[in-house]
């Protein structure tokens, strides 16, 4: 009797042991489920995660965060102190703190939301890919040592190294999977357990970074227009200055043969210094026109740089923020 009391005791003791353990292995599992009892995303929310194909799984860990749009820039910089050098517009929290995203009004910027949600949610997930982040870390060392990745990106993570050189990677991770076309199928078959069409969130991102590009291709285009057309009216006023002093001087020739009496010699000299006078206003007519040309493309240069400032303050609350 006492034997037998003493193994159900033990195994009671086991039971319990288990069960503790049980209760460790299902710690996070049980966290998540207390973070989602009773939420129930907003519409604008929820379209973000069907804007970005969110799988079930990412869509579960980014309401798990409960992401919230913040519109106020006071609001957003309370939420998102720490400035970054990227186009996107949000934070995450460690430890499955919170999503932030600033709400972008500019409809020039459509997409800079979508991505920005994308783009945390991976951030969340990184943070929980436990083992298996050795094998992550490596797929996208290896794409940054030898894929084709834009000049902006390149720029971007340079920045990080300076900035936060301990979480490189972890940039990385959300980056590629959101801004970069073109990936190698392994790391494009490991992105598919977040996004069902990855390509739909490249997409977003590029087209509110061609709303950037574009403004600065042009005002560069314009910008080297302008310097040409510069070079050209100083070149033709040096001209016409010459001529200017040449015209000058033949009329002084002309005004002293008059005065003198040389009327044969004043005859001959006119045909030519009325052809001086010609040549001389075909060149005003033409700087002129040079100058009009000039002034347009100043005006349209500088209404195009007003634009560029435009969607920079739409997004500015000290803005382009986002911590890891």
């Amino acid at each position: 009797m006492n034997d037998r009391r003493f193994k159900f005791g033990y195994l009671l003791i086991l039971l319990a042991g288990f069960g503790a353990m049980a209760v460790l292995w299902q710690q996070q599992a049980i966290a998540d489920w207390w973070k989602l009892r009773g939420y129930e995303p907003t519409p604008d929310i929820s379209a973000l995660a069907l804007a970005t194909t969110m799988t079930d799984d990412a869509k579960r860990l980014f309401y798990i965060n409960h992401p919230q749009l913040i519109a106020d820039s006071d609001q957003f910089r309370q939420n998102c102190p720490i400035s970054e050098q990227t186009i996107i517009l949000g934070c995450y929290h460690s430890r499955q703190s919170g999503i932030h995203i600033y709400d972008v009004s500019d409809s020039r910027l459509d997409g800079v939301e979508q991505v920005t949600a994308a783009h945390e949610m991976l951030h969340a997930y990184y943070e929980r890919l436990g083992g298996e982040k050795t094998k992550v870390d490596q797929m996208l060392q290896n794409f940054f040592a030898t894929g084709n990745i834009s000049e902006r990106v390149k720029q971007t993570i340079a920045l990080y190294e300076k900035s936060e050189p301990d979480d490189i990677i972890n940039e990385m991770h959300s980056i590629f999977g959101t801004e970069i076309a073109d990936l190698p199928p392994e790391l494009e078959g490991y992105y598919g357990r977040y996004f069902s069409n990855r390509q739909q969130v490249v997409g977003y991102s590029e087209g509110y970074e061609d709303e950037f590009q574009s403004r600065l291709s042009r005002i560069t285009v314009m910008d080297d227009q302008l310097a040409a057309l510069k070079s050209q009216i100083d070149a033709e006023e040096e001209a016409l200055s010459s001529q200017r002093n040449d015209i000058e001087n033949l009329r002084s020739q002309l005004d002293y043969k008059k005065f003198n009496g040389d009327f044969n010699g004043y005859n001959d000299s006119v045909d030519y210094y009325n052809a001086q006078i010609t040549i001389y206003n075909r060149g005003v007519i033409s700087i002129k026109a040079k100058i009009d040309s000039y002034n347009q493309l100043v005006a349209e240069r500088n209404a195009l740089a007003v634009e560029l400032k435009g969607l920079e303050q739409a997004i500015d609350t000290r803005l382009t923020t986002e911590s890891p």
